[in-house]
């Protein structure tokens, strides 16, 4: 099971705002059923690393089918074949190690 944290960014739009193409990609994301996390600076999702590959190949290609010519996509990738995991799973383990044991 894998993470991986996107950020599809279209470029020469003649606005600083995204959101309108953030919105498209979250939507895109609920209608596939695909588990993810929008954070402020790009959306994570969760699923086998060959399939997000591809989803990140259809999110990326998302700006350029509403007109935009010039999209730029950054990809981190966290596959980890030991055990299964799941969003939030990382945060709620430091906030346990940060919390008094008690």
């Amino acid at each position: 099971m894998a993470l991986m944290e996107i950020s599809v960014v279209p470029l020469g739009t003649g606005t600083p705002s995204v959101g309108s193409y953030v919105a498209r990609i979250k939507t895109f994301l609920e209608e596939k059923g695909v588990p993810h996390r929008l954070t402020d600076m790009g959306t994570i999702v969760e699923g086998e690393a060959k399939e997000l590959l591809k989803l990140a190949a259809e999110l990326h290609e998302l700006p350029f089918q509403a007109g935009v010519k010039r999209v730029y996509t950054v990809i981190k990738l966290d596959d980890r074949r030991d055990r299964k995991v799941h969003l939030g799973e990382k945060v709620k383990s430091v906030e346990e190690r940060l919390s008094p044991k008690g």
